[in-house]
């Protein structure tokens, strides 16, 4: 396999993940709706599992990107040895017209700074596979219980729902201004009951 074919290959790879990613992000959205479905019918222990998931697409589908993002920078860098590697062959056959220039060139040294150059691209590359695999690992099944709280809370929220006693979840601000709201409606029809008497 030439090294345009790997360029390729590097290429189709990145564009896979990108589409995995955005394929993720589409599941994401259509779990989040399940969740707001699961809380409008006082499911809760549904809400959760949902969120779970729409959490666990949410990272998946930032993991792919950042897949696509790495093996886009090693295609980036694969190009640029492709290049290179046209550009030495045009100056070789430059070089060959120039006798004096010739004699002065250590073609070993040449050889093994470029020897040594490919061996640090492969080495970059099982360094970016490491990289992955440990990412994927990382971002196992589990799914921190406040951001899952704070997922359903917020979907709540932006459908005027009510789950706050169900789940452990701070008050969102609107609820926090509802609450000194009544308060203080209470406190004044207090004050003019005890006035009118």
């Amino acid at each position: 396999m030439g090294a345009e074919d790997i360029l390729f290959n590097l290429k189709f790879t990145a564009k896979q993940f990108e589409r995995a990613s955005t394929k993720a992000t589409k599941e994401e959205k259509t779990i989040r709706k399940k969740v707001k479905k699961a809380i409008e019918k006082g499911n809760i222990d549904g809400a959760r599992i949902f969120a779970q998931n729409a959490i666990r697409k949410k990272s998946e589908s930032l993991n792919y990107l950042r897949l696509a993002g790495r093996v886009d920078a090693v295609a980036s860098r694969m190009d640029t040895a492709i290049k290179m590697n046209r550009v030495t062959k045009t100056m070789k056959s430059v070089v060959k017209g120039m006798d004096k220039v010739m004699e002065n060139m250590d073609i070993d040294q040449i050889s093994k700074v470029m020897d040594k150059f490919e061996k640090q691209f492969d080495d970059l590359d099982v360094r970016s596979q490491y990289m992955e695999d440990a990412m994927n690992t990382t971002t196992s099944l589990t799914t921190p219980e406040d951001e899952v709280n704070s997922l359903m809370a917020q979907i709540a929220d932006e459908h005027n729902l009510t789950i706050q006693e169900q789940i452990d979840v701070p008050m969102s601000k609107r609820d926090e201004f509802q609450v000194q709201a009544d308060d203080l409606s209470q406190r004044l029809a207090k004050l003019k009951s005890q006035n009118s008497s």
